[in-house]
């Protein structure tokens, strides 16, 4: 009923619709005139995996991995965080679906994660570049919650965390 490679190519088909929007946040972050505290910022997706929801958003951080916030009254300088994408739906699953679905899941979470988390950071890279992000004078990283390996996005790579704040 469910296949690893359907599953994946309705990911990227549901994520692709939500592009121009990101694209469309993506390049108002890239006007921005961040603050120079700031040393890095991490694109961090929330994701619901019952729901099958995404959201993103950008934390400026600094190499201590601390968020940076704009504590003055400069309101020229950007610090903190911002939302660059609203919580989306990225699979769609009928009710009646849902315990094969899961069971499928939970039968292949080691093909899948991986792959799903590949979707994710090619797809929002992606959006990224097109929006100019590429331009940005900070490194920026794809990283998933409580992961050890951020994605570069200016390298296209997975990194070790320890390497992103050193």
């Amino acid at each position: 009923m469910f296949s690893v490679d359907e599953y994946i190519r309705s990911i990227k088909a549901n994520l692709e619709k939500e592009s121009d929007s990101v694209i469309a946040n993506m390049k108002k972050v890239s006007t921005y005139n961040f603050s120079s505290d700031i040393e890095l910022l991490d694109f961090s997706p929330s994701i619901e995996p019952t729901r099958f929801e995404l959201s993103i958003v950008m934390f400026s951080m600094d190499k201590e991995a601390n968020e940076v916030f704009n504590e003055g009254n400069d309101q020229t300088v950007f610090a903190g965080s911002e939302e660059v994408l609203p919580e989306v739906e990225y699979y769609q699953l009928d009710n009646d679906q849902q315990e094969a679905f899961f069971d499928f899941y939970e039968q292949n979470e080691e093909t899948l994660v991986p792959q799903e988390q590949q979707a994710f950071a090619d797809w929002f890279r992606q959006c990224w570049e097109t929006a100019g992000g590429a331009s940005l004078d900070l490194p920026s990283y794809f990283v998933f919650h409580d992961e050890g390996t951020p994605y570069d996005l200016k390298n296209k790579q997975w990194v070790d965390d320890e390497e992103k704040w050193s």
